[in-house]
């Protein structure tokens, strides 16, 4: 893939659809038809010896294969755990066992199950149920902290005097926590209100941006692309936060504004610290393996923001449910991405999210 300058967003065909119009392996994607073509097959081979790091394995010691360090295998940058042991690991005040999607996925599950994709590192999302309390997953980090990291919860906006946002980032970072989520204006309840109101228009924001900035923690954003203008504005006031969007912002194949959005999304790479997860395909677009249809999608994506900046992510659980599993969703880069050359696989799959929450 050419990298290009990613102030230049129109160079990557993220405003205008004729570039997409004259590519009919896109239309040929977008149908659901994989085009195998001399370039892919020699792809493919390359993508075999290249992958030997990825996928090269030994034994664990339940016998199971396993390459020989951590290090060397795919990096889950979003996966949800939790634990079926509510006495050592309680909900918080308010939720009980009906609110849980399964009744458990843990981190031994997460393994067990990725491990035939090539899933050797996970970053450990805190599961709203367990509130503040991030006991599970930093039990988990403290194990096998070359295996696991986590992103946590901590309120910019409280009706309590509790610790302040950064002082609590920077605890938990000290921990194996390197990332904190906050929900869009558009998955939460706004705190102003009226046309002239910016959601992240408060000092525990500021305090968080700021925290990131100075510590190289993430912010990891769970929103839609009406909140981009908001978040565009704070990473212009503090440029040097590491910001991460989930989920490709939510941009589907099938959404009828998907041009508008991907123009949108494709504007925060002037933002250098901005970073993309790429993935929840389970969710997005037709919602069905091998999701084809989401190919122009993460290309148009990565071509602005650049692979160095773009992460994959199973999202599992739900994301790992069927009929939708871990080789489906690791496929999507590593064998029918075509455009994409071994190295820039190998950079989505292993190296960005590896580089921001391992290497360290």
């Amino acid at each position: 893939m050419t990298q290009t300058n990613p102030s230049s967003i129109a160079d990557f065909g993220c405003k205008s659809p004729r570039t997409e119009q004259s590519n009919p392996r896109d239309a040929d994607l977008a149908a659901g038809r994989p085009p195998y073509t001399r370039r892919r097959w020699i792809s493919s081979m390359a993508s075999l010896a290249a992958g030997a790091g990825i996928l090269g394995s030994t034994r664990d010691l339940k016998g199971r294969s396993q390459p020989p360090e951590a290090e060397s295998g795919i990096v889950d940058g979003h996966v949800h755990v939790w634990s079926a042991d509510t006495a050592k690991y309680p909900f918080a005040p308010g939720f009980s066992e009906k609110d849980l999607w399964f009744p458990s996925f843990t981190v031994e599950e997460v393994m067990e199950r990725s491990q035939s994709a090539g899933v050797r590192r996970v970053n450990l999302v805190q599961m709203t149920w367990y509130g503040l309390d991030h006991s599970y997953i930093l039990d988990a980090i403290a194990r096998e902290p070359k295996r696991f990291v986590g992103t946590g919860v901590v309120p910019a906006v409280s009706d309590v005097s509790g610790p302040a946002p950064d002082r609590a980032m920077e605890a938990l970072s000290r921990r194996g926590i390197y990332a904190f989520r906050i929900r869009g204006k558009t998955a939460r309840s706004p705190i102003g209100s009226g046309p002239g109101a910016c959601w992240l228009d408060h000092p525990g924001y500021d305090l968080m941006f700021a925290a990131g900035a100075k510590h190289n923690l993430a912010l990891s954003f769970l929103m839609n692309t009406d909140d981009i203008p908001e978040l565009d504005r704070m990473c212009a006031k503090f440029p040097e936060t590491p910001v991460i969007v989930d989920h490709l912002c939510g941009i589907g194949s099938t959404d009828p504004r998907r041009d508008e959005k991907l123009t949108a999304l494709c504007g925060l790479a002037k933002h250098r610290k901005v970073l993309v997860k790429v993935g929840a395909f389970y969710a997005l677009g037709k919602k069905q393996p091998p999701y084809l249809d989401m190919l122009p999608i993460v290309r148009r994506v990565v071509e602005a923001f650049g692979p160095e900046r773009c992460m994959w992510e199973s999202d599992a659980p739900k994301g790992a449910e069927k009929p939708h599993t871990f080789l489906d969703a690791v496929a999507v880069i590593k064998e029918h991405a075509d455009f994409l050359s071994p190295s820039e696989r190998e950079q989505i799959l292993v190296k960005t999210a590896g580089n921001f929450f391992f290497n360290r």
